[in-house]
């Protein structure tokens, strides 16, 4: 792979940038919000699921004590 010098590779992030497809901001708005929204049923499903683990866990230390 030949090396460009400091200008050439200047001139090639340039280019490499022109060629990238920007959102719009609704659509980072919409990406925002349902990035919200699943981090919160994960929360959920995650507590919940800690919550019957603990339940169990208790009901079990409870019976054999």
């Amino acid at each position: 792979m030949a090396r460009a010098n400091p200008f050439q590779f200047a001139q090639q992030v340039r280019a490499e940038v022109a060629k990238v497809t920007w959102p719009t901001r609704r659509e980072t708005g919409i990406t925002t919000v349902m990035v919200m929204v699943m981090a919160s049923v994960f929360a959920l499903f995650f507590f919940l699921v800690d919550l019957i683990i603990r339940f169990g866990l208790e009901t079990i230390l409870r019976v054999a004590s």
